[in-house]
């Protein structure tokens, strides 16, 4: 005699009443228009209830674990070493918190070729369910990120039998097409943790986010191109200020220096048209969601010419509503 038959008629009968109960609701609820959850997906939750979404990610020894203890600290909650196949569950898990886990960060490093197809395939999930997300990618000079691994005496993850430079070179070529979807690019190869911390809290410590936020930085070509510049405009096509003795010892952000600058043929009208194409520009990125830019001003010793038009620009962009951060990379290094 099976277990099914020994069970009493009365209990039996209370079972198969309640399978029915529960086919019947199922079947109201899919009549009446509710939406009901056979899979894994975020049907059912309320858009307001899905939570932010950041995913960090960039070369080893670029700063990736300070970067999530600084979203940490900030409130997120952050998940490391979280396979990209499993980024859509969280969120999903977050989604039904009740509010309880309204951020999330995940940390992903790509170390072979089907982690990173199973992470674009997780991102193309997370855009067809329409989450917003953002992803910071933390960038390093070959020559910083030996210098890390050497100061700590250990090989990079993909070094294999080879050098240190090999593991970086393997590292960067596999992450080449996450650098460029990437929302924020930070270079952390003159940085040290509290640098890195500080760029982190000026992009997230805020209660509400701007549509836009620009970073204008002067540079000198002599010293290299930012790696993490969106936008790069040379100003050599103006007279430099260094050959006049009396504006050498100053710098841009000296009232004689800039007058100078803008007193030359071809820079006002520079400025002009640079910020009405960066308007254009703007609408663009808004319109794709991309939430930060670097713009990148140079000239060849990044002291004078660079620094007086970023101070002009970025004064021109807050005015338009773009939050603006100026940064000098190299004045006062000559």
């Amino acid at each position: 005699m099976t277990e099914q038959e020994k069970q009493p008629t009365a209990d039996r009968d209370r079972t198969h009443k309640e399978a029915g109960e529960d086919q019947s609701s199922q079947e109201t609820a899919q009549d009446d228009g509710a939406q009901v959850s056979t899979d894994s997906t975020t049907a059912g939750v309320p858009e307001a209830a899905i939570p932010e979404l950041v995913i960090i990610s960039g070369m080893s020894g670029a700063g990736r674990s300070t970067a999530a203890k600084c979203l940490e600290d900030l409130g997120w909650f952050v998940v490391d070493n979280l396979p990209p196949a499993l980024i859509p569950t969280m969120v999903e898990l977050g989604a039904r918190s009740q509010g309880n886990v309204a951020r999330i960060a995940v940390v992903v490093d790509v170390r072979g070729r089907r982690f990173f197809d199973n992470l674009r395939e997780s991102l193309a999930d997370l855009e067809s369910k329409h989450v917003t997300r953002r992803i910071v990618f933390l960038e390093s000079s070959d020559e910083a990120l030996v210098r890390r691994f050497e100061s700590v005496r250990r090989p990079h993850p993909l070094q294999g039998d080879g050098r240190i430079v090999d593991g970086i070179d393997a590292e960067r070529e596999l992450l080449r097409e996450l650098r460029g979807d990437a929302d924020l690019v930070i270079d952390t190869s003159s940085l040290n943790v509290h640098e890195l911390r500080a760029k982190m809290d000026a992009q997230f410590a805020g209660e509400e986010e701007p549509e836009l936020r620009a970073t204008v930085m002067s540079f000198g070509f002599k010293y290299g191109l930012p790696v993490d510049a969106d936008l790069v405009a040379d100003m050599r096509f103006l007279p430099n200020p260094h050959w006049i003795p009396e504006l050498r010892p100053f710098n841009g952000l000296n009232e004689e220096v800039s007058a100078y600058v803008f007193n030359q043929p071809g820079a006002k009208e520079f400025l002009d048209r640079y910020a009405e194409l960066l308007r254009l520009i703007a609408a663009g990125y808004r319109r794709e969601g991309k939430r930060y830019v670097t713009i990148a001003i140079g000239c060849t010793g990044g002291k004078h010419r660079s620094v007086a038009t970023a101070e002009k620009l970025a004064a021109r962009l807050a005015a338009e509503g773009v939050e603006t951060v100026v940064v000098h990379r190299d004045m006062g290094r000559e």
